[in-house]
C-alpha cells in the first residue's frame, strides 16, 4: 500500500504542483515503518513490557505533528478534502501515542477518524469515476480537478521551487523525533524497534533527493543526500548492540569533515534561500556533536540538537508548503540576497534553471557532481580511522564507505549517465562499486588472510579499468585527471593492505590526497551551478585532439513560445546565420534565401547527400505571386488546397526560382529539374517564414541518420554548428512529411517520393477533387 501510495503522489506531481504530492509521499513512509514496527512486533522481536509502544512513539508523534501542518496549510489554501484526510490520520495518529500511555482512552478515537478517512476518500473517488463517465457533466463539489489543474500548472512553469522538499524535511523530522523522544523521556531507550523509521526515513531520502535533481534543484538534492547519510549510520548504530554488548565508536576526522561540507552547502544555499541556509546550520551544529560524543547517537549532546532540528524542520516544512499554495508568501529573504548580489560587479547568481538548455542525455535532471564529489571526500576521510582489527564492526565506517562512498555515488553516476555524461558517469559507477565491496568486507569482518589473494585479483581488475578512465581525462580536464588519478592511489592502498604489504601511513596519505582533491572538486562545481563564470575552474583538456569537442560549444537555444525569441531567430536568419526549428513534424535546419552564404553554410553544415537535396518552405502562396505565371493553373490550384500541411510538393525547376535571391547558391537546393515547396502546418514556422521570407530548409540531422525529434537533439547532432535553435520540447510526429512528385501533375498523374504522415490516399482525393471539377 505504501509503495502504491508513493507511486501516485509521484504521478501526480508530473501533471501539476500540489499538497497531494506531499499527503501521499508522508502518509506511504509513515505506514512503510508503521507495518515494519509491526512485523517486528508479531515476530516476537518486541517482547519486552513497553518496547511495542516504544518502537512506535516516535514515528506516531512526527506524523501527528506532519499531518497537522499539511491539514493547516490545505484549509488554508481551500484544499478542503485533502485537508480533511490529513487531519483525519494526524488524529488518529495522536490518539495511538494516547493509547500507548492511556490503554484505557480506547481504540474507537482511532476507528473513528480512519472512517472519516474512508468516507472522505469514497466521496473524493465517487466524484471522480463520475466526472469520468459523464465527460464532466456532473462534478460533485470539490473534485474537479480541470480549475485547479491550469492554475497549478501556470504557477510550476513560472516557479523554481522544489516541491518535493517538504516531505524531505518532514523525513528530517522522523529521524530527529527518535533520538529527541529519548533526551526528553518520551521513550524510555533507543533500540531494534527504532530502527524501522530511521532507514525508512534514509530510503525514502534519497528517492526525495532524485526527484530533487529532477526538479533541477541540485543544492537541496545534495543536502537530502547527506542528511540520508546520517539517517542510516543512526540505524546502523541501534541495530549494533544485536552482535556485541559495547556501544560503537564514531570517526571523529570524519564528522569534522562533514561539518565543514555542511558548512559550505548552507553558505551557497544562502545565496538562493536564507531560511534554508540557516536551517542547515543545524546540521553543522549535530556533526560537530557527535564528533565530540564518543558515544555519538547515544549521548545527550546530540539527542538535544536533534530537538532543535525536529522543531526547526516543522517550521521550514510549513513555510515551504505554503509558499507552494498560497499566493501570498511567507518572507524567506530570497529577494534581498539576489538584490544585495546585484551590486557586485564580480559575483553574479544564475537565473533559474534553463528548460530549454539542450542536454545529451535521454532525461533531464540538475548535475549531481556535487553529491558525487562530496560522497568521495566523505568516504576518503572515513578510513582514516583504522579501529580496532580484532572487532572491525565497532567502528561506524560501514554506513560512511558504504552510503555515502558507495550509495550516493551510484546515484550521482546514475544521474550523471541521465544526462550524457558518458565518462564522468562510468568513472562514479566503478568508484561506487568499489568502496561498497571494499567497504563491506574491510569493515565487515570478511578480509582475512584467506581472502587475501582473492581480493588482490579484484582490486587489480578494478585499477585496470580506473586506469582506462585516468586515460580518458586527459581528454576531459585537468581536474577530473587528478581526481581519477589519485583514486588510482587509493586504489594501491587497497592492494597493499590486501597482501599485507602497505607501509606506514601510505593509506593515511594516499586518502587525505584523494580528499582534498575531492573538496576542490565539490567546491569548484557549487561555484559553477550557483555563479556566472568560472571562479574554481575545472581547467582545460590535458590532450587536445584535432575534431575533438566539435559539440562543446552551446548555440543559442530559445524557448519557441516566446514571440521575441521568433524575432531573434528571424534576426539571425536575415544576417546569414543557420537555426534549428521545430515544425509540424520534425525539427528542420533553415537558412533564408535571400542569404547566399547561409544557405551554402547549411548544405555543408550538415553533409548533404546528393540524393536528398534541401527544399523551399514558404508560409503563403503569395510570396510566390510575382512567379504565379510561370506555375500552371492546376499546379497552382493544387498546392493551394493541400497547404498549409506536412506535404512537401516536388515541382518542376523554372525561371521562378531567380525570384527568390538565392543566386549561385541554388543549385544546393533541389535537383536541376526540381525542387520540393511545403507550407508547414506550424504557426511558429510560419510566422518566422512571415519575417524572414522564403526559406531553405533541411533535416536538421547528418544525413544517413535518424530525424531528429527534440531540440536537445539538434545540439546533439549537429552542435556548434548552427547558430540557434529554437527550442519547443519533443516534436508533436515522429514521422516526415509526405513528399510527392507535382513534375507531370498536368497529365493527371502524381507519384510518390516518400510517404510520410500524410498517406497516399489522401493525396490523391485532393488531386481527384481538382480533376473533377
Amino acid at each position: 500500500v505504501s509503495l502504491v501510495i508513493c507511486f501516485t503522489g509521484i504521478w501526480r506531481s508530473l501533471r501539476n504542483v500540489s499538497l497531494f504530492l506531499s499527503l501521499c509521499l508522508t502518509i506511504s513512509v509513515f505506514w512503510c515503518g508503521y507495518g515494519v514496527v509491526f512485523i517486528l512486533g508479531g515476530q516476537g522481536i518486541l517482547n519486552n513490557t513497553g518496547d511495542f509502544c516504544d518502537a512506535l512513539v516516535p514515528g506516531l508523534v512526527t506524523f501527528t505533528l506532519a499531518l497537522l501542518i499539511i491539514a493547516v496549510v490545505g484549509f488554508l489554501c481551500r484544499e478542503v478534502i485533502l485537508a480533511m484526510i490529513a487531519s483525519a490520520v494526524s488524529l488518529a495518529s495522536a490518539h495511538e501515542v494516547a493509547m500507548c500511555y492511556s490503554p484505557a482512552f480506547g481504540s474507537s478515537a482511532v476507528a473513528c477518524n480512519y472512517m472519516i478517512v474512508c468516507l472522505v476518500g469514497g466521496y473524493f473517488a465517487l466524484g471522480r469515476i463520475l466526472c469520468f463517465l459523464t465527460k464532466e457533466k456532473i462534478v460533485l463539489p470539490g473534485t474537479d480537478l480541470a480549475k485547479k489543474k491550469t492554475h497549478e500548472q501556470i504557477r510550476a512553469s513560472s516557479g523554481s521551487m522544489n516541491h518535493f522538499a517538504a516531505t524531505g524535511l518532514i523525513l528530517n523530522m522522523l529521524s530527529a523525533s527518535v533520538f529527541g523522544c529519548r533526551l526528553l523521556g518520551i521513550t524510555g531507550k533507543l533500540f531494534l524497534g527504532h530502527v524501522p523509521w530511521l532507514w525508512a526515513a534514509g530510503i525514502y531520502q534519497l528517492g526525495i533527493c532524485i526527484l530533487s535533481y529532477r526538479a533541477m534543484d541540485e543544492l537541496m538534492a545534495t543536502f537530502f543526500g547527506f542528511t540520508s547519510i546520517l539517517k542510516f549510520a543512526g540505524g546502523y548504530c541501534l541495530l549494533y548492540p544485536i552482535w556485541q554488548t559495547e556501544e560503537p565508536s564514531f570517526p571523529a576526522p570524519l564528522l569534522v569533515v562533514f561539518s565543514i561540507l555542511f558548512v559550505v552547502l548552507a553558505l551557497f544555499l544562502t545565496l538562493k534561500s536564507p531560511v534554508d541556509g540557516l536551517y542547515l546550520l543545524f546540521y553543522v551544529a549535530y556533526c560537530m556533536a557527535l564528533a565530540c560524543c564518543p558515544k555519538g547517537f547515544f549521548e545527550g549532546g546530540p539527542q538535544g540538537v536533534d530537538v532543535a532540528i525536529f522543531v526547526a524542520s516543522a517550521l521550514v516544512t510549513l513555510i515551504h508548503l505554503y509558499n507552494m499554495k498560497a499566493s501570498a508568501k511567507i518572507p524567506t529573504g530570497k529577494g534581498a540576497v539576489k538584490a544585495l548580489l546585484a551590486r557586485s560587479s564580480s559575483l553574479k547568481l544564475r537565473e533559474g534553471a534553463d528548460l530549454h538548455a539542450p542536454y545529451l542525455g535521454y532525461s533531464k535532471y540538475a548535475d549531481a557532481e556535487v553529491l558525487g564529489y562530496a560522497s568521495s571526500v566523505l568516504a576518503s576521510f572515513a578510513i582514516t580511522m583504522t579501529g580496532d582489527p580484532q572487532a572491525p564492526l565497532a567502528t561506524v565506517v560501514i554506513p560512511w564507505v558504504v552510503v555515502a562512498g558507495g550509495i550516493l555515488k551510484l546515484l550521482g553516476g546514475s544521474v550523471a549517465f541521465a544526462r550524457g555524461k558518458t565518462l564522468e558517469s562510468s568513472a562514479f559507477i566503478l568508484y561506487g562499486v568499489m568502496w561498497i565491496i571494499w567497504g563491506l568486507t574491510r569493515y565487515g569482518g570478511l578480509y582475512d588472510t584467506t581472502r587475501s589473494f582473492h581480493a588482490a585479483v579484484g582490486i587489480i581488475a578494478f585499477m585496470l579499468f580506473n586506469g582506462f578512465i585516468v586515460f580518458c581525462t586527459l581528454f576531459l580536464n585537468i581536474t577530473w585527471f587528478f581526481y581519477s588519478l589519485t583514486f588510482l592511489l587509493i586504489a594501491v592502498s587497497f592492494l597493499l593492505d590486501a597482501i599485507h604489504a602497505l607501509p606506514t601511513g601510505y593509506d593515511i596519505a594516499a586518502t587525505l590526497i584523494f580528499g582534498l582533491v575531492s573538496f576542490y572538486c565539490f567546491l569548484s562545481a557549487l561555484f559553477n551551478s550557483i555563479f556566472e563564470g568560472s571562479y574554481l575552474p575545472m581547467g582545460r583538456p590535458i590532450v587536445q585532439l584535432s575534431g575533438m569537442g566539435g559539440g562543446m560549444t552551446k548555440c543559442l537555444h530559445l524557448p519557441a513560445r516566446k514571440a521575441s525569441s521568433v524575432k531573434r531567430i528571424a534576426d539571425i536568419l536575415k544576417n546569414g546565420g543557420t537555426c534549428g526549428i521545430p515544425t509540424d513534424t520534425v525539427y528542420v535546419l533553415v537558412a533564408a534565401c535571400n542569404r547566399p552564404d547561409a544557405v551554402e553554410k547549411a548544405h555543408h553544415s550538415k553533409r548533404q547527400a546528393q540524393d536528398r537535396p534541401m527544399s523551399l518552405w514558404i508560409s503563403s502562396l503569395k510570396q510566390l505571386e510575382p512567379a504565379k505565371h510561370l506555375f500552371t493553373p492546376l499546379l497552382w490550384d493544387f498546392m493551394e488546397a493541400a497547404w498549409p500541411s506536412p506535404i512537401s510538393l516536388v515541382v518542376p525547376r523554372g525561371e521562378w526560382v531567380d525570384f527568390l535571391g538565392m543566386k549561385d547558391s541554388a543549385k544546393y537546393v533541389g535537383t536541376p529539374q526540381s525542387i520540393a515547396i511545403r507550407i508547414p502546418d506550424c504557426s511558429v514556422t510560419t510566422h518566422l517564414i512571415n519575417l524572414v521570407g522564403p526559406i531553405v530548409v533541411t533535416s536538421a540531422n547528418p544525413t544517413g541518420e535518424a530525424d531528429t525529434t527534440h531540440h536537445n537533439q539538434v545540439y546533439a547532432k549537429l552542435g556548434d554548428k548552427v547558430d540557434a535553435v529554437l527550442c519547443d520540447g519533443p516534436s508533436p510526429e515522429n514521422i516526415a512529411s509526405t513528399v510527392v512528385d507535382c513534375t507531370k501533375i498536368d497529365s493527371g498523374n502524381v507519384g510518390f517520393f516518400r510517404v510520410g504522415i500524410i498517406p497516399k490516399s489522401q493525396v490523391e482525393s485532393i488531386l481527384i477533387l481538382f480533376l473533377l471539377s
